[in-house]
């Protein structure tokens, strides 16, 4: 089912129209063809599917032929000194009974959903990343474009604050004070920027792109909205139980270890092997060595074929085969307590992204408030100091207070995106949006 959606994700991306800018679907989709960690995992799965011929193998017949070939010589009478001789023998052994067989069978084909649930925690795991790295370079990009806009707002005082300091209006104290509103943003800026280009950095990285001396890095398209979400929590966790990969690949590894316990306590029991011996020899004159007979017809050897059973069973164990049963139980028993754990922990997680959903959506609201109360300051303080009602340090906490503020939405913005792609890891729907009920792939564009 996963990799039917990784298809579905990868068809429907194929057929968007191209745009400027890197989207987040083209994101995951270069991921999916190019990322390195995740082509190491489809290479697994081929080679889990060579595995499952191994532990399959104790259920197949082994067969094996051999044709040897010489010169036996020696003098005899009415024997010739030296005579060719050339025949085939071959063997053949079936499993009639063997306790190992079912257990062997049922692990070669858990080895094969195991590799493939690597697979799919492999890619929710690199996707996640992706859509992060993609979150935060829009969330650093947007803050570096507020900084700048709040700068040239400061820039254009600064111009005045010059001008009037040029027509002795003012003295040099309040170009100080001017000049240092415009400057202190500086730093902001240049760490906002940074930050973008650590993100797109790791967002190349994640989709296998080259990172070569000149090569183009991605350039994330879109902006950051908060848009509220709701969720029914009850049937949502009991939704994540079923469908989440790294759970679906903590119970396949307890089947394993199961199997693999089975596979080991199977020396307890008696083995039973159908076994075939043919020999053909053509029309030579081969003799056996070491027969004492006068006669030359009485030391031929001829073709045969045998038939039996054998039989084994281990009578006594010494404690090979139980202490290496007991070693594969305390297996067995970390992997059902680590499936717990995972299991438990469901319905915490997602209660604490819910929480953290009504935090942000609080935090919000009282911001988008707050940003209008702000502008308003700003402007009743700017007009007040241009009519030398007010000073430098109230227009300059008035414009800190609505930058903060600016800044504020923007980072709720962020914080429930990047709240989204929690949920849809923890949820087990990474493919979709949270927001979308119907049972489709993810395909949004940003």
């Amino acid at each position: 089912m996963k990799r039917r959606l990784l298809l579905l994700l990868t068809v429907v991306v194929a057929g968007s129209p191209a745009l400027s800018g890197l989207t987040l679907d083209d994101a995951l989709a270069r991921a999916l063809e190019k990322n390195p960690r995740i082509q190491q995992a489809r290479t697994a799965v081929e080679q889990a599917a060579g595995q499952r011929l191994v532990f399959g193998s104790v259920a197949r017949s082994v067969a094996s032929i051999n044709a040897p070939a010489g010169l036996q010589g020696g003098k005899r009478a009415g024997q010739a000194p030296n005579e060719p001789f050339a025949f085939a023998q071959g063997s053949f052994r079936q499993p009639l009974f063997y306790a190992a067989i079912p257990a062997s069978l049922r692990r070669g084909e858990i080895e094969v959903l195991v590799a493939a649930q690597e697979l799919n925690v492999t890619v929710v795991d690199q996707l996640h990343q992706i859509r992060i790295a993609f979150y935060t370079a829009l969330y650093d990009r947007s803050l570096e474009e507020l900084g700048r806009s709040q700068r040239q707002r400061l820039d254009e005082n600064l111009t005045s604050e010059e001008a009037r300091y040029a027509a002795g209006t003012v003295d040099r104290g309040a170009l100080a004070v001017a000049t240092l509103q415009a400057r202190e943003l500086d730093p902001q800026i240049e760490d906002a920027h940074r930050a973008y280009g650590a993100a797109i950095l790791q967002l190349a990285t994640a989709m296998g792109d080259d990172l070569a001396v000149g090569a183009a890095l991605p350039s994330p398209r879109g902006t950051l909205d908060f848009k509220p979400v709701s969720f029914p929590l009850g049937s949502e966790t009991s939704a994540a139980l079923e469908r989440r990969a790294d759970l679906r690949l903590a119970r396949l590894i307890v089947r394993a270890a199961r199997e693999d316990q089975r596979i080991v306590e199977a020396a307890f029991y008696p083995r039973l092997d159908l076994t075939l011996f043919g020999r053909y020899i053509p029309k030579t004159d081969l003799r056996q060595p070491g027969s004492n007979s006068v006669q030359n017809t009485t030391n031929l050897v001829s073709s045969e074929i045998l038939a039996g059973a054998g039989y084994t069973w281990r009578v006594i164990d010494n404690g090979k085969v139980s202490g290496a049963s007991l070693r594969q139980q305390s297996v067995r028993e970390i992997n059902e307590l680590q499936l717990h754990k995972l299991e438990t922990s469901v319905a915490r997680e997602l209660a604490g992204l819910e929480n953290n959903f009504r935090t942000i959506a609080a935090r919000h609201d009282s911001l988008s408030k707050a940003v209008e109360v702000a502008e308003k300051n700003v402007a009743v303080v700017e007009q007040s100091w241009q009519q030398g009602l007010a000073s430098q340090l109230e227009f300059r906490t008035a414009e800190t207070d609505l930058l903060a503020t600016r800044g504020g939405i923007l980072k709720a913005a962020y914080q429930q995106e990047t709240t989204r792609a929690e949920w849809d890891r923890a949820t087990g729907r990474y493919f979709q949006f949270s927001d979308d009920a119907t049972p489709k792939v993810h395909s949004s564009q940003q």
